[in-house]
């Protein structure tokens, strides 16, 4: 296949790269930087969509930039760089758990962005006869060189890791190699989506986590101490409400629709997961 992926050149987007290559696939990445294999948003938007198989959109600025303050305008830069390459969900609950057939309405910034990034993606009725249309809505990433863990491994190392508020939040996570394998896994053309409409995927682990839980883990395989817990009022002031609420409210997400499709999971669980991650 001729697979197109805006934002290939990010964390997940190069691990996708790899495994389609892997695979067999021809991927053109969508960048800012003209290069070989490589063509630029500008292009796109005055030559349009490339001969293509697949398109899969990845980019996006990254929402806990800590070099960025939280300001009206890099929330403009957060939506606009998901919706403007596109032209995603669940309400914060500890007991609820939520599958891709769940139902939900916008109730903060993340949940209207989520609203909007999908309705952008949206193919008109006469194109989704002929195209598969779906969306993976993921949970933290986690994987080398990249991702949430890149930011941890510092204060972990030092002992200064510990929970993030209360650390009792569901904590929704997967791999890196997970996330790219199920992008992979609904590009197959062999398999028969259960309707004509978009389908949704969890792109989570089955393994359903508390943030304290994920900071003992982390903190076991590292071998170092996990006692100082980050307060709920620290965050807020670092990262602004916003953004606070990401780290310290969690849905309970299980991927449903992901493993009746039958996706399998590498990394099921947290200790194969971060064993992987930082055994070297």
């Amino acid at each position: 296949m001729r697979v197109l992926i805006g934002g290939g050149s990010g964390f997940v987007g190069r691990e996708l790269t790899k495994l389609l290559k892997v695979k067999g696939h021809e991927v053109t990445v969508i960048s800012r930087q003209p290069g070989p294999g490589r063509i630029t948003w500008t292009d796109l938007e005055s030559a349009g969509l490339p001969v293509c198989d697949a398109v899969v959109n990845l980019a996006g600025e990254n929402i806990l930039n800590p070099l960025r303050r939280w300001s009206e305008s890099y929330r403009a830069d957060v939506f606009n760089s998901r919706l403007k390459t596109t032209r995603t969900c669940y309400r914060a609950n500890g007991e609820t758990t939520y599958t891709e057939d769940s139902e939900w309405t916008p109730f903060d910034v993340w949940s209207q962005l989520v609203k909007e990034w999908e309705e952008a993606g949206q193919l008109p009725e006469n194109i989704t006869k002929n195209t598969r249309q779906v969306i993976i809505r993921s949970g933290v990433v986690l994987g080398r060189g990249g991702g949430a863990i890149q930011q941890m491994l510092t204060p972990f190392w030092l002992g200064l890791g510990g929970t993030l508020g209360s650390g009792n939040q569901p904590f929704p996570w997967i791999h890196v190699s997970d996330l790219a394998g199920i992008i992979s896994h609904s590009l197959d053309p062999t398999r028969v989506p259960a309707s004509s409409q978009p389908e949704v995927f969890n792109g989570v682990a089955p393994a359903l986590n508390t943030n304290c839980q994920f900071t003992q883990e982390l903190g076991r395989v590292l071998k170092r101490p996990t006692l100082l817990p980050v307060p709920e009022f620290f965050l807020r002031a670092a990262l602004g409400r916003d953004r606070a609420i990401i780290l310290t409210r969690g849905q309970r997400v299980v991927p449903k629709r992901t493993l009746e499709s039958g996706f399998q999971f590498q990394y099921p669980d947290l200790t194969s997961a971060l064993r992987q991650i930082l055994t070297r």
